[in-house]
């Protein structure tokens, strides 16, 4: 993560801000599941990932501001209320103009 790494989820309900914290490539509350962890997710405005892939099926829901997701050279800005997905094993990078948060489902192979 490039940004200010200070920024917090102000939306997420107290119950979620008490689960096991998650830091990696983004701050998070962690869920484990049997074959899904699900990751409450918060990006300050800045915050660029760089290209990467996952062994895992991801599956996730804007919540707050914008992702941009780069697949193949190719932008596409996905807002608020809308889902996207990112096949295991897709090289992906993404990048956040603006403070935004995102409920993320990794499902396992």
């Amino acid at each position: 993560m490039t940004a200010d790494a200070t920024f917090r989820p102000a939306r997420f309900p107290e119950a979620i801000k008490r689960l096991e914290p998650y830091s990696g490539r983004f701050d998070a509350f962690r869920l484990n599941g049997k074959g899904c962890d699900v990751y409450f997710a918060s990006y300050p405005a800045g915050t660029e990932i760089e290209p990467h892939t996952h062994d895992t099926d991801n599956h996730g829901l804007v919540t707050l501001g914008t992702l941009i997701l780069i697949v193949e050279g190719q932008e596409t800005r996905v807002p608020a209320g809308q889902w996207y997905h990112v096949p295991a094993g897709q090289r992906h990078a993404a990048r956040f103009e603006e403070d935004t948060e995102e409920i993320e489902l990794w499902f396992t192979p």
